[in-house]
């Protein structure tokens, strides 16, 4: 009995040791289980944040490509549209060029207009004519400048330009104002005289512009337009001879060398005469100086400045 009791107490003893280790390798499970679920959250942790970044890198490298891909579309875009700009712009000047080139064609095609052109005719003081061709739109002041420049006259402001009406009047030429209003013969004929007598022709500076006064006075007292005694006559004719021939030389000067003058309206062979003695007492003037001397005379009549014309 002894030997039973004790075999029986003895299983029971490794029942109890199994159970421990049993309840010990369960708790060791729990314990390697939980450890492994705290090791697989970390894990997974680190994976969802490892997830995230690359979700986030992707994200940003999208955004990059985007940012990347629209600057890009901006630079095409304004490529092409400098490109439409300088293709209008090479349009626009093409027709304006085909324009222009039109309008040449244009202006070449239509016959220009026939400038009407009229002959003027001017007697100068000397007797000669002077004739140029002017525009019949042309004023006064052209005519007046040609006849000048012909005769190389500085001082202009004593003379100017005669011309005669339909009823035979003589008048000025206005200058300022064209031609065709103020004449209407053709050709337009004109006289070339002195409008304004210089009270003192010694003030002159100009040769050219004494001699001219001269040859107006020597018309105007040969045509009567300027009064003067006998005496007078002869003097200024003597001045006229000296100026035109020189001194008076009796092998070249024959009684009828006088002859082709005319010092008066009335010139008669008594005022010859005295014309060719007084001629002979001028010897060693110039004619320059012989045409002063008559100017000096001229100037003293009573009507001398007044206009004659």
């Amino acid at each position: 009995k002894k030997q039973k009791s004790y075999s029986i107490s003895e299983p029971k003893d490794e029942t109890k040791k199994r159970e421990h280790l049993a309840s010990e390798e369960e708790t060791a499970v729990d314990e390697g289980e939980c450890h492994l679920s705290e090791e697989e959250a970390q894990s997974k942790g680190k994976l969802e944040d490892i997830s995230e970044n690359l979700q986030e890198a992707e994200v940003g490298g999208d955004k990059e490509e985007k940012h990347v891909e629209s600057q890009s579309d901006k630079e095409d875009k304004e490529i092409i549209s400098e490109a439409t700009e300088n293709t209008e712009d090479r349009k626009r000047e093409t027709k304006e060029v085909q324009t222009s080139e039109v309008k040449i064609e244009r202006v070449l095609q239509k016959t220009p207009k026939k400038i009407r052109i009229v002959e003027a005719k001017v007697v100068l003081l000397d007797g000669t004519e002077y004739s140029c061709d002017l525009e019949k739109k042309a004023k006064g002041q052209v005519l007046f400048d040609k006849v000048c420049e012909h005769i190389n006259l500085l001082e202009r402001d004593y003379f100017g330009l005669l011309f005669q009406d339909h009823t035979d009047q003589k008048n000025w030429l206005d200058i300022s104002k064209e031609i065709k209003k103020q004449i209407r013969n053709l050709p337009w004929q004109f006289t070339f005289n002195v409008k304004f007598y210089p009270p003192d022709p010694s003030q002159l500076t100009e040769e050219i512009t004494r001699y001219l006064l001269c040859l107006q006075l020597r018309e105007d007292i040969a045509s009567g337009r300027l009064p003067c005694s006998f005496v007078t006559h002869a003097l200024l004719g003597s001045y006229t001879l000296q100026a035109e021939l020189g001194d008076f030389d009796p092998e070249e000067h024959d009684s009828g060398y006088i002859q082709e003058f005319q010092f008066a309206p009335n010139q008669t062979k008594e005022l010859e005469d005295k014309v060719v003695e007084l001629h002979k007492t001028h010897r060693g003037l110039t004619p320059a100086q012989a045409d002063s001397q008559f100017i000096e005379n001229a100037k003293r009549l009573s009507m001398y400045g007044v206009d004659l014309h």
